[in-house]
């Protein structure tokens, strides 16, 4: 199969080419403004969606001001649907979540394939709100729904030599039409350092913003690492698998020079095609300065002394 790094970079992520057309779209959506109707799906209307039962975790969530729900899930990054960000809401709809399972293996002494039910009765879902940092310079402020991973990593037992935990998320290409390309090497896989996955941060989501959660937005669970680029939080999983060695995650496969394993956020790393120094929050036109470790550094910041953050991107 093609692989990214077979085709120009400018390809995959245009920035400042796109056409009139695509740029008015998704500057309507960053301001908050009305969608075109083809641009609609069940998913812009939460009132479509199962609610959840949550608690609120205020230790961990930010008072940021939250972005509005419809700019949440109609601008993503999801390519099983598209490498436009209007593609997941146009075309997730079809995508089957039910029956669901996660088969959690590897270095486990207790391997267990969880479906859905058995996954939200892990532990008491809670309400996160969390800031989402995107590599190519958005960021938007999200209520997410869900539990620590380190509850379900607990379940299954991780043996003396589980050291990483790689993510392995759906393929399907008959309702995920980007899947039918060669733009990616499917099926997607993330991964993080185990003292990572089991940090307090590092939950596994159910839902968000009161309700399950939409298709284009990763249903129904998916990996939040808030300190990491959003890519690093793969969506739609199917399989966690504890690994001795460190995964070799899509992105890094695709293009090495330009996401690597951590991916942590950081200013002062910059993107070989542009400064990751500023970001612009969905629903504001003034860019902000980005924060080390997307503001999380209080907390993470010691997992990772001693490592050159530069060399180790």
């Amino acid at each position: 199969m093609m692989r990214i790094n077979q085709i120009l970079p400018s390809e995959i992520t245009p920035q400042y080419t796109w056409g009139r057309r695509k740029f008015i779209l998704q500057m309507s959506v960053g301001l908050g403004l009305a969608l075109p109707n083809s641009a609609r799906s069940a998913g812009d209307n939460k009132t479509s969606l199962e609610k959840l039962e949550f608690i609120k975790n205020k230790a961990y969530s930010t008072t940021e001001s939250t972005t509005e729900f419809k700019s949440a899930t109609s601008y993503n990054n999801f390519y099983e649907f598209g490498t436009d960000k209007s593609d997941p809401i146009k075309y997730s709809r079809n995508l089957v979540t039910k029956p669901w399972s996660v088969n959690v293996h590897g270095e486990v002494l207790a391997p267990k394939r969880f479906d859905l039910d058995e996954l939200t009765r892990i532990a008491p879902i809670e309400e996160r709100i969390y800031r989402l940092r995107c590599v190519e310079g958005w960021s938007m402020v999200i209520p997410w729904m869900g539990f620590p991973l380190s509850k379900l990593l607990k379940l299954v037992k991780p043996t003396a030599n589980a050291k990483y935990v790689e993510f392995t998320t759906l393929y399907r290409p008959s309702q995920m039409r980007g899947q039918k390309t060669s733009v990616l090497d499917w099926p997607y896989i993330e991964g993080l350092r185990i003292d990572e996955a089991v940090h307090p941060l590092t939950i596994l989501g159910l839902g968000m913003y009161g309700s399950v959660l939409p298709n284009q937005n990763g249903a129904p669970i998916r990996v939040i690492v808030p300190w990491k680029y959003g890519f690093k939080s793969a969506k739609s999983i199917v399989s966690i698998k504890l690994t001795e060695t460190q995964p070799q995650t899509t992105w890094m496969v695709a293009s090495p020079k330009e996401y690597g394993f951590y991916s942590n956020v950081n200013p002062g790393v910059r993107h070989p095609r542009w400064s990751q120094a500023k970001e612009r929050r969905i629903g504001e036109f003034r860019k902000r300065d980005t924060l080390i470790f997307n503001g999380y550094g209080e907390y993470v910041a010691d997992l990772y002394s001693g490592l050159d953050l530069k060399k180790y991107f």
